[in-house]
């Protein structure tokens, strides 16, 4: 795996409280890691911080997968 997802992973798993197994592209956020509104905006919170990015707050309600966060980080990668 690539390290962007390794650094997302590790994130999601310290946020979420989830196996490091149970994180994989297809994962969905809320359904399979058990996220709610407000964990999912803290997860967003924290990627932030740690990849010094910005993530527009609505947008938070479109991330169903954790590829589509994936995705969403690599497009705005310089």
């Amino acid at each position: 795996m690539d390290e962007l997802f390794e650094k997302l992973k590790k994130i999601i798993v310290e946020k979420l409280e989830v196996a490091e197994a149970k994180v994989s592209l297809d994962a969905k956020i809320r359904e399979d890691l058990g996220a709610d509104s407000l964990d999912t905006y803290e997860l967003l919170y924290a990627i932030e911080e740690d990849l010094g990015i910005t993530i527009p707050e609505d947008k938070a309600t479109e991330f169903e997968k954790v590829g589509d966060v994936l995705n969403y980080l690599r497009s705005q990668q310089k």
